[in-house]
């Protein structure tokens, strides 16, 4: 059996962009970066980010296009090769992608609701709801 299945959960670095292929296909590419932190050997925590190229093919593609930089995302997809000539003419290169097959943006709790829009408790009294959210991933020690 083969698979070829990738999820990744990071966020936007900057706007979507919808391009079209010849035959008429929309495909909006983005690009994500995802950090995790590390304990390195003299017990200082450091941190490393992989960036991944994005596209989106069809319906997906146009609602991809409301993705604004910073949106933390979730993408589900396969990881496709392919090749091109920059329009230099230089030498051919081969890059790496996920084609997202599913996707959903990831809210921070201070965007799920507006500051005139209190959040309720389970007692009923309104609560606020704190601007600061933990968005990083935990450091394992």
């Amino acid at each position: 059996m083969q698979m070829n299945r990738v999820a990744v959960a990071g966020f936007l670095v900057k706007k979507t962009e919808r391009k079209f292929l010849p035959s008429g296909t929309p495909v909006t590419n983005a690009r994500v970066g995802e950090s995790s932190r590390y304990k390195n050997g003299n017990g200082e925590i450091k941190q490393h980010t992989n960036w991944h190229s994005l596209r989106f093919y069809g319906e997906l593609a146009n609602i991809a296009l409301a993705l604004e930089k910073g949106d933390n995302v979730y993408v589900d997809g396969r990881i496709e090769q392919r090749e091109f000539t920059p329009r230099d003419g230089s030498k051919t290169r081969r890059v790496h992608e996920i084609v997202v097959t599913q996707f959903h943006v990831i809210a921070a709790l201070r965007n799920a609701y507006k500051a005139d829009s209190p959040a309720e408790t389970d007692a009923g009294e309104a609560s606020s709801v704190s601007d600061e959210v933990e968005d990083d991933w935990p450091v394992a020690g």
